[in-house]
């Protein structure tokens, strides 16, 4: 009872304190608004998150125990011992993105995320385009992930108390939490994910350790590393679970608006976020491999299933450690959702800044955040939570899997087009410095990602273990989005010249022809 009490004071507390800071604050836009006798805020808060903070945000997005704990058991299975290295690969994959990715963020001020350097680069139309395939994306990755906060939220509640409630109560109530901590803040939620992804990755730690200190099976082997297992067929097959693994990791850029120092803090977290969750994966697995045998890990993973982390912190740490990962993974894919909520609101707030959505969602509140935009997203996300959970469909195989992959995918294509970005940018910059070598590195990250797009499709039935046809309009949906988002942004181009103008520029006013 005092527990329950104590919940329900802290609930009403954030309620109170969400109210307050929804109310309008006073105008502080740089962007023109129409005149009117109240004034609402356009601005996000700026110097209010440093690299720690940015650096925890995107890689809570990735949610490192829930896709270790949760989904490296499928890669270990299909895989087997080249898991480690392909994880290890997928990284460096990132961070030769990264190199393009992070000069041209340096140089091109706006909020918005991927398609304004896709339409700073090939147009204010591609810009558009880019927009609407990032948003739909980004929602199928968060809604779709509220599935599986659901499961395990339930196997957390059934493991420590013995209690049972629908996947899909839980999930609404998370939605309602996420909208919440949005928006109280970047700042607040930052504080909230630092907290978290320290928990899990520690717990994780601390069982990896553990294997290595004892041994492992049958001693420690670095067969997970020879090239001949890294990139064997299996491998490949799972390799698009190894970049689901990074998803949300380019969103520093985001947040610059937010930034301290934007010109050092974005780059650091960037390359901060994928070094630590390439060589972070790569170890976890790699012990995983250890405790399990580098003979016997596929049959062991493809045994153990989904149980597999759980057995395996359990015999070498402790019951107490098992119990404890039951409910940090409870908080990983909270602290998922919340980051990806924060993306989106703020691909959302770059698009309605730039007059290509309706300017309601480029409100702000006195936290500075963009609370209407969110507002929004969380009234889709628990709808379709809600559609899912009575139509009595499977929160895994239809929620999580189904409704993530086409976000997966179009995430892969947004980078390998933002890296094709890069090189059109930097060739146009004849006096930048290391502009060869930005150059080059873009191009090797645009074929890279085009490869990784190649083979995730190509294996598509490994992520969704569905019939062809499914598959089928499952990748189908991404190229149709793009497509819409062309037609879209012709059409604007015609009736609002101007706006499809601004999405081609810069905060400086720079404007690449279309």
């Amino acid at each position: 009872m005092q527990i329950a009490t104590i919940l329900k004071r802290i609930a009403f507390v954030y309620l109170i304190e969400v109210a307050m800071s929804a109310l309008p604050a006073s105008s502080t836009s740089s962007v023109p608004e129409p005149s009117s006798s109240t004034s609402v805020s356009t601005t996000l808060r700026p110097d209010s998150i440093g690299t720690v903070g940015v650096t925890a945000t995107v890689i809570s997005a990735a949610a490192p125990l829930t896709v270790m704990a949760g989904v490296a058991p499928i890669a270990l299975a299909i895989g087997g011992v080249g898991v480690p290295g392909a994880y290890l690969l997928a990284g460096a994959v990132l961070a030769v993105f990264a190199i393009g990715f992070t000069a041209m963020a340096a140089q091109i001020r706006r909020t918005g995320g991927f398609f304004v350097y896709i339409g700073h680069a090939f147009g204010g139309t591609a810009g558009f385009a880019a927009a609407v395939l990032a948003i739909v994306s980004y929602n199928l990755l968060q809604i779709g992930v509220y599935g599986l906060f659901g499961i395990q939220t339930r196997a957390a509640l059934d493991d420590l108390f013995g209690v049972t409630a629908p996947w899909w109560v839980i999930s609404a109530i998370a939605v309602v939490v996420v909208f919440i901590l949005g928006a109280l803040g970047i700042d607040v939620g930052a504080k909230v994910l630092v907290v978290l992804i320290t928990l899990e990755s520690a717990i994780l730690a601390i069982m990896g350790i553990a294997i290595v200190v004892q041994g492992g099976a049958e001693g420690l082997g670095a067969a997970s590393f020879d090239p001949s297992n890294v990139f064997q067929s299996g491998v490949l097959a799972v390799l698009g679970i190894c970049f689901a693994a990074f998803m949300g990791f380019e969103s520093t850029a985001l947040y610059r608006a937010e930034a301290r120092d934007p010109a050092r803090t974005i780059p650091r977290a960037t390359y901060a976020a994928v070094g630590f969750m390439a060589l972070f994966y790569c170890f976890i697995t790699w012990t995983v491999v250890q405790a399990l045998g580098e003979a016997g890990v596929q049959g062991g993973a493809g045994k153990q299933g989904a149980a597999l982390f759980f057995a395996t912190i359990h015999q070498y740490v402790g019951a107490w450690a098992e119990h404890a990962m039951y409910v940090l993974i409870v908080t990983s894919v909270y602290a998922s959702q919340l980051a990806f909520h924060n993306a989106i609101n703020r691909y959302v707030f770059g698009m309605a800044e730039s007059g290509a959505l309706p300017r309601v969602f480029a409100r702000t509140n006195r936290a500075g955040s963009p609370a209407f935009a969110g507002a929004v997203q969380s009234l889709l996300a628990i709808t379709v939570v809600l559609v899912f959970g009575l139509a009595g469909l499977d929160p895994f195989q239809d929620l999580v899997i189904k409704v993530n992959t086409p976000g997966v995918i179009g995430v892969i294509l947004l980078q390998a087009l933002v890296a094709a970005a890069a090189v059109a940018f930097f060739l146009r910059r004849r006096g930048m410095p290391r502009r060869v070598f930005l150059t080059s590195s873009s191009v090797v990250a645009a074929g890279l990602m085009a490869w990784v797009i190649y083979v995730v499709v190509k294996h598509i039935e490994v992520l969704t273990g569905a019939p062809k046809a499914i598959n089928d309009v499952l990748v189908a949906i991404v190229p149709a989005t793009l497509l819409l988002g062309v037609v879209g942004g012709l059409v604007l181009r015609r009736v609002r010249p101007e706006t499809i103008a601004l999405l081609a520029r810069d905060d400086a006013g720079t404007e690449l022809p279309e």
